[in-house]
């Protein structure tokens, strides 16, 4: 494992970064390097931006509401948001929501990125808006609107927000350094990004060979256009973006997948039963995903591992990546997290870096067994 985070420096292809492997809840590899953007070592605790490995704290959080009984997966969003309940959304069930199957995965009325900072506004809108397909017949990721979809649910539910609820209820109990809203006190702490050489559509110049997908993840890209800088910015680490602005490193996103890898439990603190957990590999759709433009296999908060994306040998693995490059695979047979964070955000569409980890994870994994 060393070796292989090693060349990924030695290829000119990091800044900084960080990967960390778990092993029945047991940290076995926790590996960082390189420099934080601004010309300073990373150190043991540099926190970074990991995108949409974001979603993977806020689906822990419904799973939890639901393992508790507050929140039902079946149920219509509607039951707990009464507002959401027009133009067809009333057909919107939670585990749409999770499973990027709402037909929700953009703003109708285009919005700028700062107007994320309003948590109301954004889930106004959204409750206000006709679904872009019919909700449940297709997947299409929702690359911002799951966060203020699933927080608005938790805010009804519970009266917090998914970041106040992960931090009280997840990070603080786990000791896991991983934040939704980075307070201003974790500044000096930040590794600064790198952006890719194009926004969140993708590379212009790619080939597209379905032209109705190809407008489909255009109106989604442009309905809330980012260049990947936003999280220098303060307003960004400030705001709670539950799907994309959470802030940690491989060792602090290990910490929290390890309880989803060990059946619910780690050191003493429960946050899931094996029921809830269950409920992460039931296939909700598999295909090509209609604003990504590739294959893939979703369950209930996360991605299943299938041929397209084979990142584990077994079955009850799940996983997901955050643009530019960090990725977490939680493996419940194995009882193995493997998590990594960098603040090189890639340009390449096949970023290998992690993956790279990852198989030589299982490698050690398999020579040892």
């Amino acid at each position: 494992m060393r070796d292989a985070f090693e060349s990924g420096f030695e290829q000119g292809l990091e800044d900084g970064a960080s990967v960390c492997v778990t092993l029945d809840g047991e940290v076995v590899v926790d590996l960082w390097g390189g420099t934080d953007g601004t010309g300073l070592p990373w150190q043991a605790d540099t926190l970074v931006n990991v995108w949409s490995v974001t979603k993977t704290m806020s689906a822990t959080v419904m799973l939890m509401l639901a393992d508790r009984g507050e929140i039902d997966l079946e149920a219509p969003v509607a039951r707990y948001w009464p507002e959401f309940g027009v133009h067809g959304k009333d057909a919107v069930l939670v585990r749409h929501v999770l499973a990027h199957t709402a037909g929700l995965p953009g703003w109708a009325v285009p919005i700028e990125p700062r107007d994320l900072e309003d948590h109301e506004r954004m889930s106004a809108a959204l409750a206000a808006q006709e679904p872009w397909w019919s909700p449940g017949s297709r997947a299409g990721y929702h690359p911002i609107t799951q966060g203020f979809l699933e927080d608005a649910i938790v805010r009804r539910v519970t009266g917090q927000s998914i970041g106040r609820f992960f931090d009280r209820e997840i990070a603080t109990p786990l000791g896991a350094d991983f934040h939704i809203g980075l307070p201003a006190e974790h500044d000096g702490r930040i590794a600064r990004l790198t952006p890719p050489a194009f926004g969140i559509g993708g590379d212009p110049a790619a080939a597209v060979e379905d032209a109705e997908e190809a407008a489909l993840a255009e109106r989604v890209s442009t309905s809330c256009p980012l260049t990947g800088d936003e999280p220098n910015e303060r307003w960004w680490r400030a705001a709670e973006i539950p799907a994309a602005n959470g802030s940690g490193n491989a060792r602090s996103i290990a910490r929290v997948h390890s309880v989803l890898a060990c059946d619910g439990e780690l050191g003493g603190v429960r946050l899931l039963g094996t029921p809830a957990l269950d409920r992460i590999l039931e296939e909700q759709s598999s295909g090509v995903d209609a604003v990504m433009r590739y294959a893939l296999r979703y369950g209930i908060g996360f991605g299943l591992v299938s041929p397209q994306v084979p990142l584990s040998p077994n079955p009850r693995s799940f996983w997901w990546a955050g643009w530019g490059g960090a990725m977490s695979v939680i493996d419940r047979d194995a009882r193995m997290t493997v998590s990594y964070a960098m603040n090189r955000m890639s340009s390449e569409s096949q970023d290998l870096r992690a993956i790279n980890l990852i198989f030589h994870a299982y490698a050690a994994l398999e020579a040892t067994s």
